[in-house]
């Protein structure tokens, strides 16, 4: 591309073999509708349906890319973002050409165009008034890696709130917020290379300078079999009492979480159930191995007990609450860590190294391909251990292997590593209340 060399071929190739906008059949989901699949149609006739897919800062304000997936949108047309629920009049309407823009007045479905001075976020659907469509938004995995950052200054902080701002709404992977306990700003994010670039642009675009802690592993807690529970939560003031009893079972569960409700004979009045249901998902916002999110569980209310005059909402929360944390140790719970899809492509001298490299950070080798001089390598292995890897890759094979990652699953951590991080988590707590 740089040197110009086989574009052409390549967009003629796109021309001719590749289908146009009118021969693919893209599904919106009408919201109106209980999500039923809506077939949108290439027909500049037909009221307009729009995907804001990239958010881009220049110097006249934000530039939002739209694909048009149905209908034309012209300057000056009112459009309705079905996610924010506002209506807005289409301003500046440009088509980009890799370094410079061209106004113009209308676009069809199939184009790819780019609008000034409307706030968006990556992901909304854009319609003609009168629809509410949502187009099948991408999949946005939980983040695997935290860090903790601090501005060195009053100034930078002002700037790193207006940087986190603008990068949340660009990259839905990226997510941040402020520890309640250590009162320090976290970053969010699927890799270390992926937040090394957003640091980088922190200091670059908004010269924002700020100091770094440890990158964090986002572990995860699971049961691994079955507990009973039947927990009684009474508490008696001068006043009202509180008074709710829960009876049920926690089990392992292939997703994240699950609640059935097998409770007969009104034995719990039904507008407490979901009380129950919400004490026992704050639960799982931190286990007892060490203080990570709970994943995997199943909760069946079978049975319980209320008073007519003491029974009330908080007190079904804290009755679940109590039952999880009785249930929980029973139930035998583990320490998950995030696993990554790794793929490396060396030339084929340094593989034996590179198989050695990965082996040693806990990795599962799935496949090895050998297409001439280079081999392309396939492994799973634990994020924890993939710290710095990009450095040692470059030594050990003079700067000509590359890889990359990305998150597969949560898998067990081994027994003495599980106990030494939550020794750590220990101690960690420990040194606080200190």
């Amino acid at each position: 591309a740089y040197r110009n060399k086989g574009v052409q071929p390549l967009l003629d190739g796109v021309v001719d073999y590749l289908p146009d906008p009118s021969e693919v059949e893209n599904i919106a989901l009408d919201l109106d509708r209980q999500q039923q699949p809506v077939v949108l149609q290439a027909d500049p006739a037909l009221p307009c349906v729009a995907y804001a897919f990239k958010l881009e800062e220049g110097p006249y304000g934000q530039l939002t890319y739209v694909r048009i997936y149905q209908g034309a949108l012209k300057k000056g047309d009112e459009l309705f973002n079905t996610r924010s629920r506002q209506k807005f009049k289409v301003g500046r309407l440009v088509r980009m050409h890799a370094d410079h823009m061209e106004d113009i007045t209308e676009a069809m479905a199939g184009d790819i165009i780019a609008l000034f001075g409307v706030d968006f976020a990556s992901g909304d659907t854009i319609c003609s008034p009168g629809l509410n469509y949502s187009l099948t938004s991408i999949y946005v995995p939980e983040p695997v890696i935290s860090l903790a950052i601090e501005p060195v200054d009053k100034i930078s902080s002002d700037r790193l709130s207006r940087a986190l701002s603008r990068f949340t709404k660009e990259d839905p992977t990226f997510r941040t917020y402020l520890d309640p306990e250590s009162r320090q700003t976290i970053i969010q994010g699927m890799g270390e290379l992926h937040l090394d670039v957003y640091l980088e642009r922190m200091k670059r675009e908004y010269k924002v300078e700020v100091t770094t802690g440890q990158p964090q592993v986002a572990y995860r807690e699971a049961i691994t079999s079955r507990a009973d529970f039947d927990y009684i939560h009474k508490k008696q003031t001068g006043g009202a009492g509180q008074f709710a009893r829960v009876s049920g079972y926690l089990e392992p569960f292939e997703g994240s979480y699950e609640f059935i409700n097998e409770v007969k004979s009104g034995h719990i009045p039904r507008e407490f159930i979901p009380s129950c249901d919400k004490g026992f998902q704050a639960s799982l916002k931190k286990g007892q191995l060490m203080g990570s999110p709970i994943i995997g569980v199943r909760v069946v209310l079978s049975d319980g007990q209320f008073h007519p005059v003491d029974s009330s909402d908080l007190a079904f929360q804290l009755a679940a609450q109590g039952a999880f944390k009785q249930a929980y140790k029973k139930a035998r719970p583990q320490l998950l860590e995030p696993v990554m899809k790794v793929v490396v492509e060396t030339p084929s001298e340094y593989s034996g190294s590179v198989f050695a490299s990965l082996n040693q950070r806990r990795g599962i080798i799935v496949s090895s391909i050998e297409t001439g001089l280079y081999s392309t390598i396939e492994a799973e292995v634990p994020l924890s251990e993939m710290f710095g890897y990009s450095t040692i890759l470059r030594s050990m094979t003079q700067g000509k292997a590359e890889f990359t990652m990305e998150f597969l699953k949560y898998a067990r951590v081994p027994q003495n590593l599980a106990e030494e991080l939550m020794e750590k988590h220990r101690q960690k707590i420990e040194e606080e209340k200190k």
